[in-house]
């Protein structure tokens, strides 16, 4: 039985996960598409989408509630991440407005050559 098993462990401490997935969620905000490996792609998907819901919803509200949605996403994505969540509220967010969910894309790319790793591009879906 699998009870109390997490997922996505990757083989690294909890630290190391941490620092690898707020690095990985940066490189694909920045640059809207990703080589990396299946399990890494599968373990940063559902932040990512968080994110982007996180910067969809708050278009239209008031000041308070908009420099408190930034500041959660500063905690996300870390130190030195102004132009991120710059990025993040005033271009990807307006982007998905009709969309209810489902803003990022898996495709399987079949094994590396040097060890088998299953490869994926992960990328941000065109509205």
């Amino acid at each position: 039985m699998r009870h109390k098993v997490k997922k996505f462990r990757l083989n690294r401490s909890g630290g190391h996960r941490t620092a690898m997935r707020r690095t990985m969620v940066r490189q694909l905000i920045e640059n809207e598409r990703m080589k990396t490996t299946l399990p890494k792609a599968k373990s940063i998907q559902a932040h990512v989408e968080k994110l982007i819901t996180l910067a969809r919803n708050n278009q239209d509200v008031d000041e308070i509630l908009g420099v408190n949605a930034r500041r959660k996403a500063t905690a996300v994505l870390g130190n030195g991440s102004r132009d991120l969540v710059m990025k993040l509220f005033n271009d990807i967010g307006p982007r998905y407005t009709s969309r209810n969910g489902g803003y990022t894309r898996i495709l399987k790319l079949g094994p590396r050559k040097s060890d088998g790793a299953e490869m994926a591009l992960i990328e941000l879906v065109e509205e």
